[in-house]
C-alpha cells in the first residue's frame, strides 16, 4: 500500500526495517530468500500414517509462512515468522525419529515454535532443499531479531496497515484508519478519529497516502514523555551534544559515565551523519538509546557471566526442573524427549528422570502408576548429549529417580555411558576423597549422576568391594507418584545396580533426618531431597539452620505429589533458606517459572546465581525471617515511577472490537520484610501508547535476596484479569534513571515491540 511506500521514502531506516520488501530488510537478492518467496512441496509429519504434501511459502511481507490447507473451515493458513523458536535440520524430533526412517536423515527439518504450539515435523524432496528451507528461514528469523526497537514499530505498524486496507488499494480511508487503529489496539472515538484523519489527509482527498501516511505515522508514534526529557537536555542548538549526554547520564542515570561514554554511545546511536559528525544526538539517536541495550532496565555488566564460578557447586543457586519429561499435567500428560531440550534450552542444569522398567528390556521414562505417555530412556539421554551444552557450558545433573529392575538398570549405566561418553563424569576429579564439592568451572562441561550410591566415595579410590546390593528407597521415589503413602514404603529396600550405582559420584541420596545428623554423618558429596511441605517448614522455623546445612551440602526441593496439574509453588521461601537445587515444573506457566526465569536472567543465562557471601561464611547469623543487623541488611528505599507502556498485544485478535485495559503491578519477592506489591489504575481501551506516570515506593531489606516483578495485565471487573506481559530480574541487576522494560509472554518470550517505560531510583535509607 501507499503508506508502506510513504513509510519507506521517509524513514531513514525504512530499507533496514524491511519496508521495501516485506522484512527482507538485509536480504534483497539473497538466494536462499529467493527460495522461500518462490516456495515448494514439502511433506508434513503427523503420524506414521498421516504423511500428506503441503505447499508452503514466504510471503512478500518477510514475516508470514503460507501454508496450504484442505481443511474447509481452517482459518489459519500463515503462521508468523515471530512465532518460530527455532529450525532444526535432520530428525531431531521426537516426531521425525518416531515416524520416518534413517535413510532420509538429510531431507527432514523441524520448525519449533514458541510456546506450547507443536512442532512442525517435515520431508523435503531432497536434502540440498532442505537445507536451503532451513538456511533460509534461520536467516529470516535472525533478521527479525536483530532489527531494532524502532524498526520493530514501524515493521509492526506497517503489517497492520496491510490488515485493514481491506481492498488492497494502497490508500487509506478512514473507515480503514478505525480498523488500523483498532488492530494496533486503540480504540478512539469517531470525532478524535476524523479529526487524526483529516489533519494527515492535506490533499482532501478523502484518502490517505504516501507522504500523508508518513505524517499520520509521526503523529501516531509521537511519545509526549520522551520529548520532555529529551528537551530537558538538548541544550545545544536543540540537541543534546556529548556534554549534554553525560549530564543525563550522571544526573538521571545515576552511571559513573566518561566523556569517552557519551561519545560511544552517539557513534553508536545517532542515526543522521551530520549530527554524528558535530558530536551531537537527535531526538532519534536519544530514543534509540533508550530502547537498547544501555537503555533497558537490566545491567549489561550483568548481562554475560560476571560472577565467580570457582566456587564450591553448592555455593550456587541451581536452575532445576521437576519430571522434566512431561509436557502437561502428571496425570494424563504427554512425555516427551521435547520437554528436556526445551528446559535446558532455557538454562536448566538439573533435569529429572522417573525410570521405570519397559518392555523388550528397555528402560522407560514416564510418570509412574499414572495415564501419562512414555519415552525411552536411551532417547532421552540422546536428547540430554545433543542439547545439554547449547545454552550454557556448566555442569547438568541428572536426577535419576530409580524404579528399574538390576537388568534395566545396567542398561542405563550402559546408555549414559555409551551415549554421554566423555562427558559423563565416572570418577571424583581429584586423587583424594572430596572434603568440599568442585566448582562450576572445574565441572565445565560435564554430565553429574544424582542418584542412591552402595557405598561411600571412598571406594573409587581404593578398590573397595561393593557393600551389598539394596539400598533404601525414601524421599521423592517413595512417595510412588500418588500423593502421600504410608511410611512403610520408607523403609522398602531397592536392588542397585554396581554399574550404576558407580556412576553417582558428587550427588549422592541420602535420607535426611535432621540437622544435626547430616553434620555428623554425611559427606559433603552425599545430599537430600525434601518434599515442599518439609522445606518450607524448615525454611520458616530452622533457616539458619538450613542456611548452613546448605553451606557445606545440596538440597533439592520437589513440589508434592498432590500437585497432579503440576502447578508450582513458590521458590523463593525455599531460595531465602540457601536450597540450590529447587525443582519447578518448567512446563507450567505462572508467578513462580517467571521468578525462576528472573533469578537465573543474569551471569549469561548459565543456570548458575552465586549466593550472597552471607549466605556462604560459616560465621554467618543470617536468618531471613529474624532480620538482626548484619552485612545482609543493607536497607535500601527503591522509587519507581511506571510511565507508559507501547504497542501492548491484543487479546483477543478473533474479535476487532476487543481492546485492552491495561494497568501495571509492581512487585518485590525476597525475605518476609520485603515482600510488597502495588499497582496503577487501569487506562480504558489503549495498548497502544497508555501512561499512568504513577510513583510508587518499597523498602528493601535485604537487596541481595530481593527480585522484582513487573506484571502488566487487561482490567476485567467482571472477571479474572487477563495476563498481558511481565518481566522478572534480581533487584541488584537493575539499571536507575529513564528504562525500557522488555515484556514477555507466559512462557517466557519476547513480544515483538511491546515494552514498559519507567524511572527507577534506588537510594540507601540514609541518603531519604
Amino acid at each position: 500500500m501507499s503508506g508502506e511506500k510513504g513509510l519507506e521514502n521517509n524513514t531513514q531506516e525504512a530499507d533496514k526495517a524491511g519496508m521495501k520488501n516485506g522484512n527482507s530488510g538485509g536480504l534483497e537478492g539473497d538466494a536462499s530468500l529467493q527460495f522461500l518467496t518462490k516456495g515448494g512441496d514439502l511433506t508434513k509429519v503427523k503420524s506414521e500414517k498421516w504423511k500428506k504434501r503441503r505447499f508452503y511459502k514466504l510471503m512478500d511481507d518477510g514475516e508470514t509462512v503460507w501454508k496450504e490447507t484442505h481443511k474447509a473451515f481452517k482459518k489459519e493458513k500463515t503462521f508468523s515468522i515471530d512465532d518460530i523458536d527455532s529450525v532444526r535440520l535432520g530428525r531431531q524430533s521426537e516426531g521425525l525419529q518416531k515416524f520416518t526412517d534413517s535413510m532420509i536423515e538429510n531431507q527432514c527439518f523441524s520448525i519449533i515454535f514458541k510456546g506450547k504450539r507443536k512442532n512442525l515435523d517435515l520431508i523435503a524432496s531432497s536434502k540440498e532443499d532442505a537445507k536451503k528451507w532451513v538456511t533460509g528461514l534461520e536467516k529470516v528469523i535472525t533478521n527479525m531479531r536483530n532489527l531494532n526497537t524502532q524498526q520493530k514499530t514501524e515493521h509492526w505498524i506497517i503489517s497492520c496497515m496491510r490488515k485493514a486496507d481491506k481492498n488492497n488499494d494502497n490508500m487509506m480511508t478512514l473507515k480503514e484508519v478505525k480498523s488500523f487503529l483498532r488492530q494496533i489496539n486503540i480504540e478512539v472515538d469517531d470525532m478524535y478519529a476524523t479529526m487524526l484523519f483529516k489533519k494527515c489527509d492535506t490533499s482532501k482527498s478523502g484518502t490517505l497516502e504516501g507522504e500523508e501516511i508518513k505524517q499520520f505515522y509521526d503523529l501516531l508514534t509521537q511519545r509526549e514523555e520522551i520529548n520532555v526529557i529529551y528537551g530537558k537536555y538538548a541544550t545545544t542548538g536543540g540537541q543534546i551534544s556529548s556534554g549534554d549526554l553525560l549530564r543525563f547520564l550522571q544526573e538521571e542515570q545515576r552511571e559513573a559515565a566518561s566523556q569517552e561514554d557519551a561519545m560511544k554511545l552517539i557513534d553508536k546511536y545517532e542515526p543522521d551523519f551530520i549530527a554524528k559528525q558535530n558530536k551531537r544526538m537527535t531526538k532519534d539517536g536519544f530514543l534509540r538509546y533508550l530502547t537498547h541495550v544501555e537503555g533497558l532496565i537490566l545491567n549489561p555488566a550483568h548481562i554475560n557471566i560476571y560472577q565467580d564460578m570457582t566456587q564450591p557447586i553448592n555455593h550456587y543457586f541451581i536452575s532445576s526442573s521437576h519430571n522434566t519429561y512431561l509436557m502437561e499435567d502428571q496425570l494424563k500428560g504427554p512425555s516427551s524427549t521435547e520437554a528436556y531440550i526445551r528446559a535446558l534450552e532455557k538454562g536448566c542444569r538439573c533435569v529429572e528422570l522417573d525410570c521405570w522398567d519397559g518392555p523388550n528390556g528397555e528402560p522407560i521414562i514416564y510418570h509412574g502408576h499414572t495415564l501419562t505417555s512414555k519415552v525411552l530412556f536411551k532417547d532421552v539421554i540422546k536428547a540430554i548429549k545433543d542439547y545439554a551444552f547449547k545454552t550454557s557450558d556448566y555442569p547438568v545433573i541428572l536426577s535419576l529417580e530409580n524404579h528399574c529392575s538390576l537388568e534395566q538398570q545396567k542398561l542405563m549405566a550402559q546408555y549414559m555411558t555409551s551415549i554421554l561418553g566423555s562427558a559423563l563424569l565416572t570418577r571424583p576429579l581429584g586423587k583424594e576423597v572430596p572434603t568440599c564439592l568442585p566448582s562450576p568451572e572445574e565441572l565445565k562441561g560435564r554430565i553429574l549422576v544424582k542418584g542412591k550410591r552402595l557405598n561411600k566415595l571412598d571406594a573409587a579410590f581404593n578398590n573397595n568391594m561393593e557393600e551389598g546390593d539394596s539400598v533404601s528407597e525414601e524421599d521423592e521415589a517413595a512417595e510412588v507418584k500418588q500423593g502421600e503413602q504410608d511410611t512403610k514404603n520408607k523403609k522398602k529396600k531397592i536392588k542397585l545396580a554396581k554399574e550404576l550405582s558407580n556412576l553417582v559420584i558428587y550427588c549422592k541420596s541420602v535420607h535426611f533426618t535432621s540437622f544435626e545428623n547430616s553434620r555428623e554423618k554425611h559427606a559433603c558429596y552425599e545430599m537430600a531431597s525434601f518434599k515442599e511441605s518439609k522445606s518450607k517448614n524448615l525454611a520458616e522455623n530452622s533457616a539458619s539452620e538450613f542456611i548452613h546445612h546448605n553451606m557445606e551440602k545440596l538440597s533439592r526441593i520437589y513440589p508434592a505429589g498432590t500437585r497432579t496439574d503440576s502447578s508450582n509453588y513458590n521458590p523463593v521461601t525455599m531460595w531465602n533458606a540457601g536450597c540450590q537445587i529447587v525443582a519447578l515444573n518448567f512446563q507450567t506457566s505462572g508467578k513462580e517459572m517467571d521468578l525462576n526465569q528472573g533469578k537465573f536472567l543474569p551471569n549469561g543465562k548459565c543456570g548458575y546465581i552465586l549466593k550472597p557471601d552471607f549466605m556462604r561464611n560459616p560465621d554467618s547469623q543470617f536468618n531471613p525471617n529474624n532480620l538482626r543487623k548484619g552485612v545482609w541488611f543493607r536497607k535500601k528505599i527503591l522509587h519507581v515511577m511506571v510511565i507508559s507502556a507501547q504497542q501492548l498485544p491484543k487479546l483477543n485478535k478473533d474479535k476487532p472490537k476487543s481492546i485492552v485495559d491495561p494497568f501495571v503491578k509492581v512487585e518485590i519477592f525476597g525475605v518476609p520484610a520485603d515482600q510488597a506489591s502495588a499497582q496503577t489504575a487501569y487506562i480504558t481501551d489503549n495498548g497502544f501508547n497508555p501512561e499512568w506516570n504513577k510513583s510508587f515506593k518499597f523498602n528493601v531489606n535485604v537487596p541481595d535476596l530481593a527480585i522484582v516483578r513487573f506484571l502488566v495485565e487487561d482490567y476485567d471487573a467482571a472477571s479474572h484479569n487477563d495476563f498481558i506481559g511481565q518481566y522478572t530480574l534480581p533487584f541488584t541487576s537493575m539499571q536507575n534513571g529513564y528504562r525500557h522494560i522488555p515484556l514477555l509472554t507466559k512462557n517466557g518470550d519476547i513480544i515483538p515491540s511491546a515494552k514498559l517505560f519507567v524511572h527507577i531510583m534506588v537510594m540507601d535509607s540514609e541518603q531519604c
